[in-house]
């Protein structure tokens, strides 16, 4: 079973499901063909924040069901300018079009904290792990 799969206690929310891992590394997935405008990127940035207040923490992106996200958003997503409880994120990818909304993001809209793309889930964890 995959870390990705939503447990029952996951947020759930208008394009995304969130939740804080067992092993202490927050979790959100796109839901399918989602497509995230800067409302949405809010919402679940909220969320994600929302788990510990006195910690930080890595946070796992499962965006391989992603559709299209707006400019806003991705700026939302690169934690610039704002506070934030996450470490580092890992960025999930499996095809040809989540990477190439992966590089737009990494490049376009250098994150605060470290980032790294992955298509290999074990391997994302290994490197958040480093960040908790």
């Amino acid at each position: 079973m995959s870390t990705l799969d939503p447990p029952a206690n996951a947020k759930e929310l208008s394009k995304f499901w969130t939740w804080m891992g067992r092993d202490g590394i927050c979790r959100t997935k796109t839901k399918p063909l989602a497509e995230i405008n800067v409302e949405e990127a809010i919402e679940n940035s909220n969320a994600v924040n929302s788990f510990y207040t006195v910690r930080k923490f890595p946070l796992l992106v499962d965006a391989r069901n992603i559709k299209y996200i707006t400019k806003e958003a991705r700026k939302q997503f690169a934690i610039t300018g704002r506070e934030t409880s996450i470490t580092s994120f890992a960025l999930m990818v499996n095809s040809p079009l989540s990477r190439v909304i992966g590089n737009f993001f990494m490049g376009l809209n250098k994150p605060a904290v470290p980032a790294r793309l992955f298509d290999n889930e074990d391997e994302a964890i290994q490197w958040l792990k480093k960040y908790i």
